[in-house]
């Protein structure tokens, strides 16, 4: 099992920065892709970022392309989402998720999420 426990979530105006952080704990060993997703009222849960567990490749969601970056800290198995030039279209829930080395593509640990506002 894989514990993941975001926090760093708020209100900010149009064109601010934010940085979510994502703590990860227990069997981390075995964790493949640590990503970001994001869900706003109404809609689907969107792909927005990840990387792999050794840091080595890193993917992004062309919506977010140029202002979001995401890194891991080796030292506390934290991921972080740097976001800046936030735009209202980028308000949602926004969750971590990891995949393990034997089924990289499908996320089957979750943290609970952390909202984030854009205000116009």
């Amino acid at each position: 099992q894989v514990q993941l426990v975001e926090s760093g979530g708020g209100l900010v105006q149009a064109g601010g920065s934010l940085r979510l952080s994502c703590a990860a704990s227990g069997r981390t060993y075995n964790t493949y892709w640590l990503g970001w997703f994001r869900q706003a009222p109404g809609k689907e849960r969107d792909f927005v970022a990840r990387i792999t567990w050794d840091t080595r490749t890193a993917d992004y969601a062309d919506s977010v392309k140029g202002r979001f970056t995401i890194s891991r800290e080796t030292a506390n198995n934290t991921v972080y989402l740097q976001m800046n030039s936030l735009k209202p279209e980028d308000t949602a829930v926004y969750y971590c998720a990891a995949s393990s080395v034997l089924r990289p593509n499908m996320y089957a640990y979750w943290g609970r999420g952390t909202q984030v506002n854009v205000s116009s």
